[in-house]
C-alpha cells in the first residue's frame, strides 16, 4: 500500500535565502540545511518499502525525522533537533496517494526503553517471588513448632489463616504456590529477542511505519526474521514502510526501493551495488576457502 508518494525538499536557492537571512545570528550550524543540496537530492519517491541507505552523517535519519515531523507521526522517544529544524520541515512538501489513519516512528531508542521497562517489571516480579518463597519456607517452619498457625480466630485473622492454609496444603508445592500468586511473569529475553518482540508488537495495524536502523541489537537471525515479517506485512496489509538502515539483510528485501545517500548525486540503486554490501561480499570471497 502506498500512502506517501513523494517528499519534496527545499531547493538549493531557497536554502541559501534562509541561511543568508540568518548570517548575522550567533549560530554556527544551520542543520538540517546544507545537507541535501550537496547530494543533489531534491526529492524522495516512495514505494511500499523504501530504504534510506548511507553511512553515519549521510542524512538518512535526518530525512526520516523530517518526514515524521511533516506527517506528524506518533513517536515514543525524542530526537536530536536544532533551531532551524522546524523551519526546514515547513519548507518541505509531501505528496499523498491517500491519507493514512496512523503513522509511527520506531527507533533503536524505543527498543532500549522497551527492554528497560521489561527488565524493571521482571525485577519487580523477582522481588515478589523471593518474598513469596521466604513466606512459604517460614510458614512451614513455624507450623512445626506452632500448631496455632492453622487455627481460625475470627474475621480479623482471616487473611493470615487463609494464606497459612494455602501454603500448608499437602497439594500445594512451593512452585505451584509461587505460580498461583505471581499471575504471569514477563519473560526477560536477550536484547535481540526483546527487540524482535518490540517490532512484532508495534507493527500490528495498517499504517505508515518509519524505522530508524531497526537492525541495532538484532543478530543476523533476527534481522532475517524482521525482513521476512516486514515483507509479509507490506504484501498482506495496507502498510507502508520507510526504513533508514545499512543492514545488507534488510536492504536485500525483495521489491524494496533503495536510495543511496552516500552516492553523488544521491540516487536509487540495487542493494548489491551498495559499497557496504560489496565490502561484505569481498570479505567473504577472500575467505571462501575457509568455509569448505
Amino acid at each position: 500500500m502506498i500512502y506517501l508518494k513523494k517528499l519534496y525538499l527545499p531547493s538549493e536557492h531557497a536554502e541559501i535565502e534562509v541561511i543568508k537571512n540568518e548570517q548575522r545570528t550567533c549560530f554556527h550550524t544551520f542543520y538540517p540545511f546544507k545537507i541535501f543540496p550537496e547530494k543533489k537530492l531534491s526529492s524522495i519517491e516512495f514505494d511500499g518499502i523504501t530504504m534510506l541507505y548511507g553511512g553515519n552523517g549521510s542524512g538518512k535519519s535526518t530525512l526520516l525525522n523530517v518526514l515524521a515531523s511533516k506527517i506528524q507521526a506518533d513517536r515514543y522517544s525524542e530526537f536530536n533537533s536544532s533551531p532551524f529544524f522546524d523551519k526546514f520541515v515547513q519548507m518541505c512538501y509531501v505528496d499523498y496517494a491517500r491519507t493514512p489513519k496512523r503513522s509511527y516512528v520506531l527507533t533503536s531508542d524505543d527498543v532500549f526503553d522497551y527492554a528497560l521497562k521489561a527488565r524493571l517489571v521482571n525485577e519487580g516480579i523477582d522481588d515478589e517471588r523471593n518474598e513469596l518463597i521466604e513466606k512459604y519456607i517460614d510458614t512451614h517452619r513455624e507450623a512445626v513448632y506452632n500448631p496455632e498457625i492453622t487455627r481460625f480466630h475470627g474475621l480479623d485473622d482471616y487473611e493470615r489463616w487463609k494464606t497459612a492454609m494455602e501454603i500448608l496444603s499437602p497439594k500445594r508445592s512451593q512452585s505451584s504456590y509461587i505460580k498461583k500468586r505471581v499471575a504471569q511473569d514477563i519473560k526477560l529475553n536477550s536484547n535481540g529477542e526483546t527487540a524482535m518482540r518490540y517490532f512484532l508488537e508495534r507493527i500490528d495495524e495498517d499504517a505508515v511505519y518509519l524505522l530508524d536502523e531497526p537492525e541495532n541489537s538484532l543478530s543476523v537471525e533476527f534481522q532475517i526474521q524482521l525482513a521476512e515479517y516486514i515483507s509479509a506485512t507490506a504484501r498482506a496489509t495496507q502498510s507502508q514502510f520507510i526504513i533508514a538502515t545499512h543492514s545488507p539483510i534488510l536492504l536485500s528485501m525483495q521489491n524494496a526501493k533503495i536510495y543511496n545517500l552516500d552516492a553523488y548525486p544521491a540516487s536509487t540503486c540495487h542493494w548489491t551495488e551498495l559499497d557496504n554490501v560489496r565490502r561484505y561480499f569481498d570479505f567473504f570471497m577472500e575467505h571462501k576457502e575457509e568455509f569448505n
